[in-house]
């Protein structure tokens, strides 16, 4: 079938680089679906994007549509038509639904069953006269996290919209959005480029905006970014380390990237190197420069949008003298702040507050100091770690009356860190109040040290244990006070340090830290937080690919310890087909679902009536200590095989044992023994989960 492609140019105003990933993928999804939906067959799809366009190119795009069959099938013939053969209600609806007349419907014999069915049959239309509607449509369907109008209240975009360019081939797509007529022209780079760019074809779009100053194809301009940085940063006998989030962002604020290195003065170095880094790179959008040991270096490699380069001189000249101003300030907050120590900075804290019915930073201060001394007391940790970990909380939060940080907030444990070094404090103390924030977000690495770990928990379940008991609770993809990131910083930093603690025992102790100053009852704050946080492993253990019986099996065990329950979600997912497990998920089921609505109590011996009732109490004891002994160890393989000891045991008990006798005594007896047994595998995990093969 003849094809041509087509180019679909939006000119804006200039875009936000942050909503340029999203607006083309989204440019591209809308358009596939329009596409489909309009049974236009096609080759690849591309979007580009610069700061001041969008692009949609489809190549081999048919000439014309394929024809429409498609057959849909209606009620039963029987219920369609009466005795006469006259059309009922259903009938004449569902031909009105599929857009037939009644006469046209057809009787199709299924499975003994004769309905009938709706043939919609069309002649492709030629796609010159689908594209206009088509165009608009994908414009329209595009969405921005913070859209505007400027032509009307019907029409909105992330940025006033200035061109429209449509070609199908070497012929005009002509339509209107907007108010604006689509044509064949573009604009070039606003400054080397000024005028307009007429295109004979959809196929020289991109060589011809290249001869006018604009790489409009942005991973193409983004590998011209990288080269030239690095180029420029070895001519400062120095490397650049290429910080993929400001390398998208840069390459979303230019269309034709020339590189422009610069310096500062030495003396800036004494300043603590994160905060140089903060001001480049997040402030300035420059890359820094590094030696080869990985020492910032007093250099800077810029990337500004196509200047000549007889200007390239000023540019340097410019970019050196804004980050002048902006290293003056922050020497100027650093050595301001260093007239306090950390100490007398912790002791202002009840100025600040956290949130308005939990307190001040300092009686947020206060609990992290409490759960910290919990944990440490729970893990039973040295005195010096305990000791550096106290320290560390209740330092932890001074930083954030100092200017640096009230300037430069991205910078909080940071510069907690720097100066208590420079207050005297220790290194085990200061890498603590560093690390306690991480990880800061996904992907970030979790605290190094066990006091920063300590710590970073602490922290984290105060914030939860807040939220949760004021009824701030996360729903669908609102999530203000980010506990899903805290929550996911707890369940990695346990994992991360392997360290043995009850999430039930977790939220129980940060609740009632709050010292009652939650809204809902103390129980069902910490049931919250406790399955918040079993949610977060849960997609830590999917994330594992582990299988989803395995992880919910795990779940309902007796253990909610974070290191437990990934090693037995991994060895019940490696001993699936083992033989072992099989035998006993049959008889663990059946024993499970006997006693799902028991409530409780212990088996009395005496009340036993047979051998097999005795044999089951006898096993059951001894696996039980064996198992727990296993548990302890780590050891899950010797766990189940001492776990599918009982099997033959518990068959014996099913095949000469009635449970639901009259005798409610006896009933509840052996119920309790069952129950009894049952908890002795929840040292695993909930069988009764497992997916049986059949």
């Amino acid at each position: 079938m003849p094809s041509r492609t087509l180019l679909l140019e939006i000119g804006t105003e200039e875009l936000p680089a942050r909503f340029m990933e999203d607006a083309l993928r989204s440019l591209r999804e809308n358009a596939r679906e329009e596409l489909r939906l309009a049974r236009l067959p096609h080759g690849e799809i591309r979007t580009l994007g610069t700061p001041r366009r969008l692009a949609l190119l489809v190549s081999g795009l048919a000439e014309c549509q394929q024809d429409l069959r498609e057959k849909k099938r209606g009620p039963a013939l029987a219920a369609a038509f009466d005795r006469d053969g006259q059309p009922t209600g259903a009938a004449r609806g569902f031909a009105r639904a599929q857009g037939v007349a009644v006469e046209e419907l057809q009787a199709e014999t299924t499975d003994g069953t004769a309905y009938v069915v709706a043939v919609r049959q069309a002649a492709g239309r030629p796609s010159p006269e689908i594209l206009p509607d088509l165009c608009a449509k994908v414009i329209s369907l595009l969405l921005f996290p913070k859209p505007m109008f400027w032509y009307s209240k019907e029409v909105r975009f992330a940025r006033p919209i200035r061109w429209l360019c449509a070609l199908y081939g070497s012929d005009l797509v002509g339509f209107t959005y907007a108010g604006l007529q689509s044509g064949r022209n573009s604009c070039g780079h606003r400054f080397l480029a000024p005028g307009k760019i007429g295109f004979s074809s959809a196929e020289e779009y991109e060589q011809r905006l290249a001869a006018h100053y604009v790489l409009v194809d942005q991973a193409k301009r983004r590998q011209v970014i990288a080269g030239q940085v690095s180029r420029a940063a070895q001519l400062l006998d120095g490397v650049s380390t290429l910080d993929e989030e400001l390398l998208t962002e840069v390459n979303y604020l230019v269309e034709y990237p020339n590189a422009v290195s610069g310096r500062f003065d030495p003396a800036y170095l004494e300043i603590p190197p994160e905060v140089l880094i903060t001001v480049m790179r997040t402030h300035q959008r420059y890359f820094p420069v590094f030696d080869t040991s990985g020492n910032l270096r007093p250099s800077f490699v810029a990337v500004c949008n196509g200047t000549r380069e007889e200007f390239l001189g000023s540019v340097r000249a410019g970019n050196e003298r804004v980050l002048r101003a902006r290293l003056a300030d922050a020497r100027f907050f650093f050595m301001e702040d260093r007239k306090k120590t950390l100490d007398e900075y912790a002791g202002d804290l009840d100025s600040l507050v956290f949130m308005e019915q939990l307190g001040s930073m300092a009686d947020k201060t206060e609990r992290i100091v409490r759960l910290t001394q919990a944990l440490t007391a729970a893990l039973r940790l040295p005195a010096g770690t305990a000791q550096a970990a106290a320290r560390a909380a209740g330092l932890c939060k001074a930083d954030l009356l100092t200017q640096m940080v009230y300037e430069f907030p991205e910078l909080q444990g940071t510069m907690g860190r720097h100066y208590a070094l420079l207050s005297g404090e220790q290194e085990a103390v200061a890498a603590a109040i560093g690390e306690h924030y991480a990880p800061r977000h996904a992907g970030d690495r979790v605290p190094e040290s066990l006091p920063g770990a300590v710590v970073a928990i602490a922290d984290k379940l105060d914030t939860l244990a807040g939220c949760f008991g004021l009824g701030l609770i996360p729903s669908g993809s609102q999530d203000p006070y980010a506990l899903r990131r805290s929550a996911m910083g707890v369940v990695a930093t346990l994992l991360a340090h392997d360290l043995d603690l009850s999430l039930a025992s977790l939220a129980r102790l940060a609740v009632g830290n709050l010292a009652g100053k939650t809204a809902r009852p103390a129980d069902e704050a910490a049931a919250g937080v406790r399955e918040f946080l079993l949610q977060r492993v849960r997609h830590l253990l999917e994330e594992k690919e582990l299988r989803h019986d395995c992880i919910e099996a795990v779940l309902g065990g007796s253990t909610d310890s974070l290191p437990g329950l990934v090693a037995r979600a991994v060895a019940l997912q490696e001993k699936l087909a083992t033989p072992e497990l099989q035998n006993i998920l049959t008889p663990f089921t059946r024993a499970a679902g006997l006693v799902r609505d028991f409530a409780g109590g212990r088996p009395d011996p005496e009340r036993f009536e047979t051998e097999a009732e005795r044999a089951l109490y006898q096993a059951g004891q001894a696996v039980a200590e064996a198992a727990g002994a296993h548990a302890a160890a780590g050891n899950f393989s010797a766990l189940l095989l001492e776990l599918a000891s009982l099997q033959p045991v518990i068959d014996r008990f099913f095949g000469e044992v009635m449970v639901m006798v009259d005798d409610e005594a006896l009933r509840n007896n052996r119920l309790a023994l069952l129950a009894q047994v049952r908890a002795v595998f929840l040292v695993l995990g909930d069988l009764s989960k497992i997916m049986q093969k059949k």
